[in-house]
């Protein structure tokens, strides 16, 4: 389901459109009074044609922004801190740039770390045109207020920074996606070494005479990819802090087995675990079925029933031969099934773990009614009870991984009560779960299609089948000791 703009929110991603350019310009006037012989102001006032391109370049290239991710990702302007995020990288970088285009070399500056933060913060179709901006907006500061402060730079000079920063930019996005550990960000220093050294080395070659110069100047590149490679592992964790982005890096961190919910899980309510591995293994299969990212579909997995830490012992997974359920009303039974969604969610936020993950602990219930108590208190009272007072309080599922966790989640349990677990009759089960919840409306605010549903359906036949195979009866014989 695409999500909609309202004019509120359009309105203060205006404003803060309309802040950050304020503070591009401020950073602007800071290099100005630490680059230039002579003061701002005074620099302003003999240079108004300069001064005045560069405020309407920062404002075109503001509204183009906007532009772009008003049509292409809408996603972005309905969250005020991803908005915040990408200013805070946007600016981060041109300030960079400075910093060591004027104390250490042109060549030495972090080319590819805003496009390799970006890519892995906010998408790689995010990255490649925020990119584009980020090349220009540092060309047209090089070029109108001497960003690398160097008297005798011409244009050439120039020319080859803005080609490095757009190619190196443009070829970590490309590889971002192979990068799946924090040590293999190492390896983003031998990617960026080769645009780097290719164009400095060929604009040496043509544009100069001078003997030695070229291997002074491929050095001070190869620190710039060395540079964006430690800036970005270093930067990476205090955004993901800040920011409570689910980067692949930090999604395996939390799916690890030492994270605290997940040790707490395998310790206080192992049922609940067991289950939520198998689950997470199917919500994987099925979200890359379906072209969802799988690494999100597997964490959101393992914490879709952590708040049945709160009282473990009333699930059923996790009680021997004794349930307490018998000794409760059936309203005061659903009443603590039910309250095992918003529990998930508050100790997902209390360990201050993502926000997509305490939405789907939420929501992989929906509005679903609990079926056993329900039918329990009918058969207790010859009255009309209201089925609400037996449901979920929902959400239902804002998402599509959302509904993969409600249906597998579903799917698995059932799935343990069938006789004849072959990957037909799995299907058919399945089938019938998820017809059950497009009757219930389950799936009306989630952009899943009729097509994804059949998909995940035979997915899931598949993957229990191979969990729930059946096995050879060994006979009973038995072995002496030889001798």
């Amino acid at each position: 389901m695409k999500e909609k703009l309202s004019k509120k929110t359009a309105l203060i991603g205006l404003l803060m459109f309309a802040l950050n350019a304020v503070i591009l310009l401020a950073i602007a006037f800071l290099m100005i009074e630490l680059n230039q012989e002579m003061h701002a102001i005074q620099y302003i006032t003999e240079n108004p044609g300069k001064v005045v391109f560069v405020v309407a370049t920062v404002l075109f290239l503001s509204v183009l922004t906007f532009g772009y991710l008003y049509f292409e990702s809408v996603s972005v302007l309905t969250r005020i801190i991803r908005l915040i995020e990408m200013f805070t990288l946007l600016d981060l970088s041109l300030f960079l740039s400075f910093i060591f285009g004027k104390y250490i070399n042109p060549d030495a500056r972090p080319f590819g770390f805003f496009a390799i933060m970006c890519a892995t913060l906010l998408g790689r179709r995010q990255a490649m045109f925020l990119n584009i901006i980020n090349t220009i907006l540092i060309f047209i500061m090089d070029i109108n207020i001497n960003l690398v402060n160097l008297a005798s730079t011409q244009m050439w000079q120039y020319c080859a920074g803005l080609l490095i920063t757009f190619c190196a930019g443009t070829t970590v996005v490309f590889v971002s996606h192979k990068i799946k550990t924090r040590l293999q960000s190492i390896l983003l220093v031998f990617v960026l070494l080769v645009p780097i050294e290719l164009i400095i080395g060929i604009m040496e070659i043509l544009f100069t005479q001078e003997g030695g110069t070229q291997w002074i100047l491929l050095g001070y590149g190869a620190l710039g990819a060395l540079l964006s490679t430690l800036l970005y592992m270093v930067l990476l964790p205090l955004f993901e802090l800040v920011f409570a982005e689910l980067t692949i890096f930090r999604l395996r961190e939390i799916t690890s087995p030492n994270a605290a919910l997940i040790k707490r899980l395998k310790e206080e309510a192992p049922g609940t675990y067991n289950h939520s591995v198998v689950v997470s293994q199917l919500a994987e299969a099925c979200a890359i079925a379906i072209g969802e990212d799988g690494e999100l579909a597997r964490a959101a997995a393992y914490y879709h029933d952590v708040g049945k830490l709160v009282k473990p012992e009333m699930f059923t997974e996790n009680q021997s031969d004794y349930n307490v359920h018998n000794e409760l009303s059936p309203e005061l039974s659903a009443d603590i099934i039910r309250s095992h969604t918003r529990d998930g969610a508050k100790l997902i936020k209390k360990q201050h773990l993502p926000e997509f993950l305490s939405d789907v602990a939420i929501q992989h219930h929906g509005t679903l009614p609990i079926k056993y108590f329900y039918a329990k208190a009918l058969k207790m009272t010859d009255g009309e009870i209201s089925m609400a007072n037996y449901s979920y309080t929902g959400p239902v599922p804002q998402t599509r991984i959302a509904a993969i966790l409600m249906i597998v989640d579903a799917a698995e349990a059932a799935t343990r009560s069938l006789a004849n677990r072959t990957p037909a009759s799995i299907e058919a089960l399945v089938g019938s779960l998820i017809e059950e919840r497009m009757n219930l409306d389950q799936f009306v605010d989630c952009n899943i299609t009729m097509r994804d549903l059949s998909i995940i359906s035979h997915t899931i036949a598949q993957s229990l089948s191979g969990v729930y195979h059946s096995r050879i009866s060994y006979p009973k014989i038995k072995i002496g000791r030889s001798r």
